[in-house]
């Protein structure tokens, strides 16, 4: 397959809210109106952060089939776009849980490259797995506020210094985190850091505020975020 060199730095990185589950799953939904099929973004949080949530939320905003679980036991799952949904002719969704997957080669052994182009591709730990399979891409940390106190950041923490630094400890390449074997999510703050990398996405795209209460509360400009490698 075409292996690409992954860019290390972000061109763009904000942060944003949300106060319950369905402020995640609308996030999601929002940002699904600005992808196209051969788009990738790579998902990362511990355990009943809103990763599935927030993929639910994806999918239904790219009409798709309903049903989005997460693909711990199977690593991949494909979702079809419903020619009678919002999104008639839009791409499908892919949806594959890495963090049973060592490295960049055993990625390729689940021939992604398959679906890329035709489909909107979302990994759940693939922070140092999948980079490679496109010259752009989508981060996506999200951070339950307990899990924030956790670690000293507290309040503090939300506005969007350091949390850089915060991502990149929960997104590890080598596997270490609490399997998400997706428990009900919860109503309770969390934080949702993105990342931009690469020629598609120079800027944040325009999402709007999803619901009334998830306002954008911090931007770092273009390179800056501090703590990644």
């Amino acid at each position: 397959m075409n292996a690409f060199e992954p860019p290390a730095v972000p061109n763009w990185e904000k942060t944003f809210t949300a106060t319950t589950a369905d402020q995640t799953h609308a996030f999601g939904a929002a940002l699904a109106g600005v992808l196209e099929a051969g788009d990738l973004l790579v998902l990362s949080g511990e355990l009943g952060a809103g990763k599935t949530t927030f993929t639910q939320g994806l999918g239904e905003g790219l009409g798709v089939r309903a049903g989005v679980i997460s693909p711990t036991f199977v690593l991949v799952r494909i979702h079809p776009n419903l020619p009678d949904g919002p999104r008639p002719g839009g791409p499908d969704l892919v949806h594959v849980d890495a963090y049973r997957l060592g490295s960049a080669a055993e990625i390729d052994d689940i021939d992604l490259e398959n679906t890329m182009d035709s489909s909107v591709t979302v990994v759940e730990w693939g922070h140092d797995r999948v980079e490679h399979l496109s010259d752009s891409r989508i981060e996506i940390d999200l951070h339950r506020a307990v899990g924030l106190s956790a670690i000293g950041l507290g309040d503090a923490g939300l506005g969007g210094t350091g949390l850089g630094d915060v991502a990149a400890g929960t997104s590890s390449g080598n596997g270490a985190g609490t399997l998400d074997f997706d428990t009900e999510d919860t109503d309770e703050p969390r934080t949702i850091v993105m990342r931009g990398y690469g020629p598609r996405w120079p800027a944040a795209p325009e999402l709007g505020t999803p619901e009334p209460g998830t306002p954008e509360i911090g931007t770092a400009e273009p390179g800056a975020p501090e703590g990644k490698d």
